[in-house]
C-alpha cells in the first residue's frame, strides 16, 4: 500500500460499490449522506447532522441559518482560514476580528467581549491545530447578548473542552472532511446541532431550498406523484446546492468507522514530537489547559530562536530539512493581513462596507488591530502529524532533536 493510501481500505470501496450498484439512484433518495449523518450525530451526541460538498459552504449555511445580514457583525479570531471572513462577507456582513490567547493561539474571550456591539449576531470560535477554544465564556457572552455560537472544527474532530466533544457545546458545529483533515472524503463537510429549527434552515439553505427537506430529511423526491406533478411547488426557501456527492459521502461513512483511530494516531505523533522538544526553551507548544483534549491537527509550536539564537525561522527549517524532516507549515497570515482583505478586494461589490443598510463605524482593518496575532503568527511552526507509519513519525521526531542538538 502506498504512503497516499494508507488511511483507505476495503471499507471505502465496500460503501462505494453499494452507490455504484444503485447507479446513483440515491443521490435524490440520500442513502450514503443519510447514513453518514446519523452516524456522525450519534458519535457527536447530538440529534442533527448535515453534509456538505466543503468546510466553507458549511459556514455559509450556519451564518445564513441564523439570519445573519447586511450590516450584522460577526466575531471571528484574528488568526483562522480566511474562509471564516469570506463567508461573513458572502452574507453582506462585517467580520469582527478578535485578538488570541498567546499560549493556545484559539480566541481570546476576553477580547470577544470587548468586540462585542448592538450590530453583533455571531461569534465563530475555531478549535486552531486541533485543541477546543475556550467555550464556556463564550457561551456565557452569547447568552447575554442574544447572540449565537458557531463552532469551527474544521482541525478538531474529537478535541474535548471540559469532558464534553468539541461540537456539541456551541449552537451549531462545522467540521471540514478535506484531505488533510482527521477524516476525509477529498472534499467535503458537515454540520452538527441539537436545534432542530436551525437544522431545518441549515438543510434548506444547503439543498436549493426544497419545499420536502426537513431537518432530519435532505431527500428532495419523497413522493413520486406529487414530484411529477406540474402543479408542485419545489421551492419555498433560498439556498444553494451545497450537499455532498453520495460517493463522498460512502468515503466519509467509512472513515467515520476509524476516526477514533486516526485521532489517536496524531496525538501518538504530536507526544513524539512533545519528547523532542522536551527542554528547549525556545521551541514553545501550543498550551493544552487542564480540561482539554488537543486532537493535534498539527503539533504547533512558537518559534524564539530568532530572538535567543539569532536563527531565523527560515534557516531552523532548513536545518531539520536536511536532518531529515519534512519541513515545518507556516501559520496563515493574520486574516486581516491578507491582500484579499487589507486591499478590501470587495470593495464596490456591495456590502457591507458602502451598504445603505450598515450604520456602524467606517470598517478599517490593518496590522496592530489584534497585538498578540500580529506577533505571534511570524513565528509559528507546525509540524505534520498526518503520518500513517508511526516509524516514519519518529524519525521526523528524531530530525527535530538533531536539529535541536545541531544549534546546541
Amino acid at each position: 500500500m502506498s504512503t497516499r493510501s494508507w488511511r483507505f481500505g476495503d471499507e471505502e470501496l465496500g460503501f462505494i460499490k453499494e452507490v455504484l450498484d444503485s447507479g446513483f439512484g440515491a443521490a435524490t433518495s440520500g442513502s450514503m449522506n443519510q447514513r453518514l449523518e446519523r452516524a456522525f450525530a450519534q458519535r457527536f451526541g447530538v440529534r442533527y447532522a448535515i453534509t456538505h460538498s466543503n468546510g466553507t459552504a458549511t459556514m455559509h449555511s450556519c451564518l445564513a441559518a441564523v439570519g445573519v445580514g447586511p450590516g450584522d457583525e460577526v466575531i471571528i479570531p484574528a488568526l483562522t482560514v480566511i474562509s471564516n471572513a469570506f463567508v461573513v462577507l458572502h452574507q453582506n456582513a462585517v467580520p469582527v476580528f478578535a485578538d488570541i490567547d498567546p499560549h493556545t493561539f484559539n480566541i481570546d474571550p476576553d477580547d470577544v467581549a470587548r468586540r462585542i456591539t448592538p450590530r453583533t449576531k455571531a461569534i465563530i470560535p475555531v478549535g486552531l491545530y486541533g485543541l477546543p477554544a475556550d467555550l464556556d465564556p463564550i457561551m456565557a457572552l452569547a447568552e447575554k447578548h442574544n447572540l449565537y455560537v458557531i463552532e469551527d472544527n474544521a482541525q478538531c474532530f474529537l478535541g474535548e473542552y471540559k469532558g464534553r466533544l468539541a461540537g456539541s457545546i456551541g449552537h451549531m458545529a462545522s467540521f471540514s472532511f478535506e484531505n488533510s483533515k482527521h477524516m476525509t472524503t477529498g472534499d467535503g463537510g458537515i454540520v452538527i446541532t441539537d436545534d432542530e429549527e436551525l437544522a431545518k434552515r441549515i438543510r434548506k439553505f444547503h439543498g436549493v431550498g426544497f419545499s420536502t427537506i426537513e431537518a432530519d430529511e435532505g431527500r428532495v423526491r419523497l413522493h413520486r406523484d406529487d414530484f411529477q406533478n406540474p402543479n408542485f411547488e419545489r421551492h419555498d426557501g433560498f439556498g444553494w446546492q451545497y450537499r455532498l456527492p453520495e460517493v463522498a459521502a460512502a468515503i466519509g461513512l467509512a472513515q467515520l468507522e476509524r476516526l477514533d483511530e486516526y485521532v489517536a494516531k496524531r496525538q501518538a505523533i504530536a507526544a513524539m514530537y512533545s519528547a523532542a522538544i522536551d527542554g528547549c526553551a525556545y521551541l514553545i507548544p501550543q498550551h493544552v489547559p487542564d480540561g482539554y483534549v488537543n486532537s493535534y491537527y498539527t503539533f504547533a509550536m512558537v518559534y524564539e530562536g530568532q530572538e535567543s539564537m539569532g536563527v531565523p525561522w527560515a534557516d531552523f527549517r532548513r536545518k531539520y530539512i536536511e536532518m531529515g524532516g519534512d519541513g515545518f507549515y507556516a501559520a496563515w497570515q493574520v486574516t486581516y493581513n491578507e491582500p484579499a482583505v487589507r486591499d478590501m478586494a470587495f470593495y464596490g461589490k456591495g456590502c457591507p462596507v458602502h451598504c445603505p443598510l450598515y450604520e456602524g463605524p467606517k470598517v478599517e482593518w490593518g496590522p496592530g488591530l489584534c497585538p498578540v496575532a500580529d506577533g505571534l503568527q511570524p513565528k509559528l511552526m507546525q509540524l505534520k502529524t498526518n503520518y500513517g507509519d508511526l516509524e516514519d513519525a519518529g524519525r521526523k521526531a528524531d530530525a527535530l532533536r538533531s536539529t535541536i542538538e545541531y544549534y546546541a
